[in-house]
């Protein structure tokens, strides 16, 4: 086989491959730690083209119990597309140190199924990328279970304060209105 047959391929896969990245939204780029275990979460593998719900949690913050409305939003609508992120972060100084008491909290105490990662930062310049778009798209957290509502396209749609409980039914429309959302 001439060598020129052999270039044809091989320059269409470089065409194609930067044609996915173009795919992924600038939010979904990158990975974070999966909370207590080896693995990492490929944000784009996981999330592109689904409505996602994006909260910072504290283990120790009077407003942990909404783990519980998370959860009973999870198993509402996760048939139907909707995907829960936790991201538990120290940046209030109300989470544990130790990721295995984080996971204790989140699994054991509330009974989480939705994916949760490793503690992060969530504010200011060393926040981790997911959270400097959230906040460029919206804004900063003020407070722990800050929650943010993305369309299927990975743009916030919502954003909530702590104050506002999973079951609120504001926060329900913005999650029902994610999930009518064009890929």
């Amino acid at each position: 086989m001439p060598m020129r047959w052999l270039a044809v391929p091989a320059l269409l896969l470089l065409v194609a491959v930067p044609a996915l990245g173009a795919e992924c939204p600038a939010l979904l780029s990158g990975s974070l730690p999966k909370l207590h275990a080896k693995e990492s979460i490929e944000l784009c593998q996981r999330y592109a083209g689904k409505p996602l719900v994006v909260v910072n949690t504290a283990s120790f913050c009077g407003f942990a119990p909404q783990f519980k409305g998370l959860e009973a939003l999870y198993q509402r609508y996760k048939d139907q597309g909707l995907e829960v992120l936790g991201v538990p972060s120290n940046d209030f100084k109300q989470e544990s140190g130790d990721g295995a008491e984080t996971a204790k909290v989140c699994y054991v105490n509330y009974g989480v199924t939705f994916t949760m990662t490793e503690p992060q930062k969530v504010r200011g310049a060393s926040a981790t990328h997911l959270f400097k778009v959230l906040a460029e798209q919206s804004s900063s957290p003020k407070w722990n279970f800050y929650k943010y509502v993305v369309d299927r396209q990975g743009n916030v749609i919502a954003n909530f304060s702590s104050l506002t409980k999973p079951e609120s039914p504001e926060f329900i429309a913005a999650v029902e209105q994610a999930l009518a959302s064009k890929p």
